[in-house]
């Protein structure tokens, strides 16, 4: 434990003298080293609930702490090649044992595999990058990101271990838990069940084509050898995850966005909703009907736009075919969600910023009828189901004070029908982050 925290103070006095000596050049690095730490807690009051099953959420508990912290170390190898290296600890726990609500309400707990801290692996990969033409652009210091000239068209290949929604989906105003949105079906499009172990780390490559103005990605990645197994499945023929996506920026009223369109096919050992019913009817078991590889194929849509300097909005929607069990991310069948955050500048204060989103998803009827029969996932399972779409309401403030690299945000989410079910909840759910970053 102390060891950890060494490595995490010595880094920020690294990251300031670094920061400090080039803070206003534009020249080629051959390192960058970051580091970030992020504490959530987050209660809830008591709520109706008839009954509670084994994954359902808990009607009473006291509050609950997350904590992760990274070290993002890159290295510039040669042209064009860089490598990047995250230890990472994560401990601590989520309400209910991160269980209950579909869309989760803290997105840093799907990283947590016990209430004790621990060291591990979280990202090591080889990124390179093949110019096409004579353009070039600056890529400026960053998380995960070498400042350097680079190609303004390029292919790139990256291979390794990381997260493929490090790269997928990446939404400018919904997508890291660590300093915007907290709930998992805002980091990305809810229904894509995207391949990763239980930490949300997979192995694989990501073959991208970039322009300035569009981009398209494709990903072979491998799955975990059950449903949030900590464990990822070598046998690449039996496993795997597919994923592509386009991107084209767009200009409305002379503001920037983008618009992205993804696309998933995933391979694995998943049980089927209505094997399970016929296996056994009173009490179905997904995890009995586990044999040969099924497949789940899904789309999303992801819009921003930025309405002014000080604002900008965001839209989502996405669906998968629902037939077999979710196997990586979360139960979600079918997603919509869409929310603005304005910056603080419009305020006077300029690093704040204050967002507010919606997110209504939903389940397959095979999925539906499985958990009505009594059945569980990974997540929910409350031992009955009477149907509703699971909707969430989520509204942050951060509170940013860059003299000493923190953000406090206080949270707030409501929640509509937890795990579908009309028969429980609402939810009121109050958090706190506390996040550092160097």
């Amino acid at each position: 434990m102390r060891s950890i925290f060494s490595i995490l103070l010595l880094t920020v006095i690294f990251c300031n003298t670094h920061a400090q000596i080039a803070a206003d050049s534009i020249a080629s690095r051959n390192w960058s080293l970051h580091a970030q730490a992020t504490s959530i807690w987050q209660y809830h009051p008591s709520f109706n609930a008839p009954y509670t099953g084994t994954h359902s959420l808990l009607k009473d508990e006291s509050g609950k702490v997350s904590f992760t912290a990274t070290v993002f170390a890159g290295r510039r190898l040669w042209k064009y090649a860089t490598l990047y290296f995250n230890p990472e600890v994560a401990g601590g726990s989520g309400l209910s044992s991160a269980m209950g609500v579909a869309g989760f309400p803290n997105g840093e707990t799907f990283r947590i595999g016990s209430p004790k801290l621990k060291l591990y692996l979280a990202r090591l990969y080889l990124e390179q990058k093949f110019a096409l033409g004579a353009g070039k652009e600056v890529e400026t210091d960053d998380l995960n990101q070498v400042q350097q000239h680079v190609p303004a068209r390029y292919i790139s290949v990256r291979a390794g271990k990381f997260s493929i929604a490090d790269f997928f989906d990446n939404n400018s105003y919904s997508h890291d838990p660590r300093s915007q949105f907290m709930n998992w079906s805002l980091m990305s499009n809810g229904a894509w069940d995207y391949p990763a172990n239980t930490r949300g780390y997979t192995v694989g490559a990501v073959v991208e084509y970039h322009t300035p103005n569009w981009a398209t990605r494709i990903a072979m990645t491998q799955m975990p050898t059950y449903a949030n197994g900590p464990v990822l499945d070598d046998h690449i023929g039996k496993a795997y995850g597919l994923t592509w996506e386009g991107e084209k920026n767009i200009t409305m009223n002379k503001q920037p966005g983008t618009i992205r369109l993804l696309l998933f096919h995933s391979l694995a050992a998943m049980g089927n909703y209505k094997e399970a019913i016929q296996k056994d009817p009173s009490t179905p078991d997904i995890t009995l009907v586990r044999s040969v590889p099924r497949t789940k194929n899904g789309i999303g849509i992801s819009i921003e736009q930025a309405i002014s300097k000080n604002a900008g909005i965001f839209i989502r929607s996405s669906w998968n075919d629902g037939r077999n069990e979710t196997w990586a991310f979360t139960e979600i069948d079918q997603s919509v969600s869409a929310g603005m955050v304005w910056k603080g500048e419009a305020w006077s204060r300029r690093n704040d910023a204050l967002g507010t989103a919606i997110v209504v998803n939903g389940i397959s009827g095979p999925h539906r009828d499985y958990l009505k029969a009594g059945g569980s996932g990974f997540i929910i399972g409350d031992g009955a189901l009477n149907y509703g779409h699971e909707a969430i309401f989520e509204t942050y403030y951060k509170f940013n004070i860059p003299a000493i690299f923190l953000s406090i945000s206080p949270d707030y989410q409501f929640v509509l029908n937890p795990a579908y079910n009309k028969d429980r909840g609402p939810v009121h759910i109050f958090g706190v982050r506390a996040h550092v970053e160097w």
